[in-house]
């Protein structure tokens, strides 16, 4: 007798999300809705058949834990392939500037944090661009928190701080004087960016139970939208010794792959940490570097001009190095041929786009490797000619369409023509890049992100809602190495499962209102909302 499944899910639209069997619409000209099996069961954490609930019936024992779906729609967990956890926790635990929706609700969300006994008072995520006074929080603005306590404002690129005076004097000295804004008279506006910011980090660096906090709250939320695997870009953090403690105490409820900054890599090599090694939860994946900063604060390094440059701007006005390409160069050098590893490098804008390229091309075994270009935002035609060419990934978030919108922040800092072609998902595909989604946190949202991949601004770059989950599916999942046991729903993979309260194929232009029912990790139900 065959051995019976511990779990089955029945009375299902469970679909796979392989690539075999996704039907062309020909009207359309893209992939239709595949066509869904009934039933899955799993077995030890992994899936063991996917049929008609007929079959599965057949595996149906005295003590399996049968999940009637009511018909809901069953995909493979989603896998966010960009992601920032602990600074996701600090969205949760702290004021929440994601929504606000005027620089007067920024800094009232703030004084709602002033009757906490923390030492810093902080809000993360404010977009000033969807404000009418669309301006950057001031220390002027600040200083009406608190005028005894440093107060931090972050923007939603985490490339950009709002100070207070507190916490200007307290960092002033750390931080290059070209990151921080100046007004007509030379004094600090309160506004810093790039390498000025590190010292705000640095003063805010959790200790490892803040830390524990942080991240299983992130987790939770995660789990919550049915994310079952991210990639986490790490730096100086308790995050990976949190993860593994998770793990060993049976507590881990996502799956993890840490993407170490380049500053760890002589750590990694001492250590012998190598890209793909670790556990079935918690895994080494790729070393992590920078070419530019963000569209948003000015410092996506551009071949042109940004449009609606400050009259007292300095420089060229495109933009700057994070990490300037000689000194990419020499990290690539040493990651791949000291060590082997997968990179993984932060590029923006189109010239940064053209230096990543070239640098991961000049590395050895490049067509195996697996190298990641995070956002890719303005890479052009022949950049993705040769990501197609070298197997280079585009890790890219779907979510940043939201800024693309006609007289958006990305038509006031590109001008209309470059704001048409950002984030090109669909020539990605036609090029044969292989594509990867994630969210950056910003926010984090698998649903919101497929909603703006299919309905993206630029009607011709629009994906299926097939090709779009996939990306944060299968898609993300081979970014890590990880397709043969995540992303699609097939036996021997994985029971990684979210289960969604409504199809994205049957309303396509609202999945970023479908709710998610159920997820579950190794066969275990880690949210239930149904």
């Amino acid at each position: 007798m065959t051995d019976a499944a511990d779990t089955i899910l029945v009375n299902a639209r469970v679909y796979s999300l392989e690539a075999v069997g996704d039907a062309e619409d020909a009207d359309a000209g893209v992939a239709a809705e595949p066509e869904p099996a009934e039933a899955l069961a799993i077995r030890n954490g992994k899936i063991v058949r996917v049929d008609r609930e007929y079959e599965v019936r057949f595996l149906e024992g005295v003590e399996t834990d049968v999940i009637d779906c009511d018909g809901r729609v069953v995909l493979p967990g989603f896998v966010d392939a960009h992601t920032h956890m602990e600074n996701l926790g600090q969205y949760l635990v702290h004021a929440d500037l994601s929504s606000v929706d005027s620089l007067e609700a920024a800094v009232g969300a703030l004084e709602a944090q002033a009757d906490t006994d923390r030492e810093w008072i902080l809000g993360f995520g404010y977009d000033e661009s969807e404000w009418a006074e669309n301006r950057y929080l001031r220390a002027s603005d600040l200083d009406s928190v608190s005028a005894d306590r440093p107060v931090v404002a972050m923007r939603v690129d985490m490339h950009n701080a709002s100070l207070n005076s507190v916490a200007l004097e307290r960092l002033r000295e750390q931080m290059p004087s070209g990151d921080v804004e100046t007004d007509a008279n030379g004094e600090p506006t309160g506004v810093v960016v790039e390498e000025a910011t590190e010292a705000v980090w640095d003063a805010l660096e959790a200790d490892y139970a803040d830390t524990r906090d942080l991240v299983t709250a992130a987790i939770d939320y995660a789990n919550a939208l049915g994310v079952t695997c991210v990639h986490d870009k790490v730096r100086e953090s308790h995050a990976p010794r949190v993860y593994r403690d998770l793990e060993a105490a049976g507590e881990l409820t996502c799956r993890v792959r840490l993407d170490y900054w380049s500053d760890h890599l002589e750590s990694l090599l001492d250590a012998g940490l190598v890209t793909n090694g670790g556990s079935e939860f918690v895994q080494v994946g790729a070393v992590k570097s920078f070419t530019d900063g963000t569209i948003g604060s000015r410092t996506a390094k551009l071949f042109e001009p940004y449009e609606d440059l400050p009259a007292d701007h300095e420089g060229d006005g495109r933009g700057q190095w994070v990490v300037d390409p000689d000194e990419l160069t020499d990290i690539a050098s040493r990651a791949t041929e000291d060590g082997d590893y997968q990179l993984t490098v932060h590029a923006i804008g189109d010239e940064a786009a053209e230096e990543t390229i070239s640098t991961f091309e000049a590395t050895p075994n490049v067509d195996e490797a697996r190298h990641r270009v995070e956002h890719a935002e303005m890479a052009s035609d022949d950049h993705l000619e040769r990501m197609a060419e070298s197997g280079i990934v585009a890790s890219v978030q779907p979510n940043f369409l939201q800024w693309a919108e006609d007289g958006g922040l990305y038509d006031q800092r590109l001008g209309e023509q470059r704001r048409r072609e950002v984030d090109r998902f669909r020539s990605m595909l036609e090029a044969g890049v292989p594509l990867a989604f994630g969210s950056d946190c910003m926010p984090l949202d698998p649903l919101l992100g497929v909603h703006y991949a299919v309905n993206a601004p630029a009607e011709a770059q629009r994906l299926s809602v097939t090709e779009a989950l996939r990306a944060y599916t299968v898609g993300a999942a081979y970014a890590g190495f990880d397709e043969d046991r995540l992303g699609t729903l097939e036996a021997g993979k994985a029971a990684d499962i979210v289960v969604l309260d409504a199809s994205p194929w049957d309303q396509p232009d609202a999945i970023d209102e479908i709710d998610v029912a159920l997820t579950l990790v190794d066969g275990q139900v880690v949210y239930e909302d149904r």
